[in-house]
């Protein structure tokens, strides 16, 4: 069934997807019987915009715009209706950087149609449309809920990972992300064969990632200690980045971003990690005249790297902005997740 009356083409649907960072897996091993689990936060700078309105083909404009066609197809094979819409991408979060591009890209795709047709779908009834949430959960979580986010991982029977823990990331700590342009993270078949070549992660190594987020670093998080919180990703991410170091070629996949994420933890960034198999960078400092002070000094110290860039980006309290507009006029109403 296709929607095409006047009053549908009135409206536009916009949605405003944030990046997130991956800041890492909790039991590779699985040995309690559920895999992953992983914990992550969105940010604010780097997103996927787009805007959808009912057309009399589907077409889409922009960065990304052919993975959005696949995305409207998949949505048309599994609710048995046809969406003739044309999608307009005004940005989208840069592709197989360990960003979650793709996840943000498909569910905004799936929210807007589901506002647009009036379908009542959530971001959990979409997701699994377009295979998203096989390892991890948290790009799902972000786009539905924003925040700092720990997921529990696959079970047997699990579609998508379960949120187990939400928080409210201080809005006043800054991430500094150091992004490498002449990189990739490993993707699609790569990122698969990856986690079938890798040995069983330890379970004792596994339950002390667990002892450390839920009796440190969560707490941490929650009375605002940035380097008890700090302390424990960095941690974390040691053990998981070596873990994966025969896949990617070392800790980090860049070895420019490792050399600039040691320049900033000398300087007193805390919370040293890569986001999912990267290239790109993290680190957190208590404020923004620090995150500016620090961004300052490691663009000086770094100028004469090809490729490499700093950007200071805000923690991500809310999930994406999925609004209605009248295309005529006044906007109608503005929907929220």
């Amino acid at each position: 069934m296709s929607v095409n009356s006047s009053s549908h083409h009135k409206l536009r649907a916009r949605v405003i997807a944030p990046a997130r960072l991956h800041m890492g897996f909790l039991d590779l091993g699985g040995s309690l019987g559920r895999r992953f689990g992983s914990i992550g936060v969105g940010v604010n700078e780097i997103a996927t915009r787009l805007s959808m309105m009912p057309s009399d083909r589907l077409t889409a404009h922009g960065p990304g715009a052919d993975r959005a066609i696949a995305a409207v197809n998949k949505f048309v094979s599994a609710l048995e209706q046809d969406f003739a819409v044309e999608i307009r991408i005004e940005d989208a979060i840069p592709g197989h950087i360990g960003l979650g591009s793709g996840t943000q890209l498909e569910l905004a795709v799936g929210m807007a149609l589901s506002r647009l047709y009036g379908l009542d779908l959530s971001v959990r009834n979409l997701a699994p449309i377009v295979e998203r949430g096989a390892r991890s959960g948290i790009g799902i979580a972000v786009f539905e809920q924003g925040g700092l986010v720990v997921d529990g991982g696959r079970g047997e029977n699990t579609v998508i990972p379960p949120v187990v823990a939400r928080l409210e990331f201080p809005a006043d700590w800054r991430l500094i992300l150091v992004l490498d342009e002449r990189d990739l993270g490993l993707h699609g078949k790569d990122e698969i064969e990856a986690f079938r070549a890798l040995p069983v992660f330890p379970a004792k190594e596994a339950a002390h990632l667990c002892h450390l987020l839920l009796m440190k670093g969560l707490p941490a998080l929650v009375e605002r200690d940035i380097r008890g919180f700090g302390e424990v990703i960095a941690e974390l991410q040691r053990s998981v980045g070596d873990y994966f170091a025969p896949a990617q070629g070392g800790r980090f996949t860049s070895a420019g971003v490792a050399k600039a994420l040691a320049f900033l933890e000398a300087q007193g960034a805390v919370g040293i990690g890569q986001s999912s198999w990267g290239p790109t960078g993290f680190c957190l400092v208590e404020n923004t005249t620090r995150g500016e002070t620090l961004v300052t000094a490691a663009r000086r110290q770094f100028a004469g790297t090809a490729g490499l860039r700093f950007l200071l980006a805000t923690p991500r309290n809310k999930g994406a902005d999925v609004m209605l507009e009248r295309t005529d006029a006044s906007r109608e109403k503005t929907l929220r997740l």
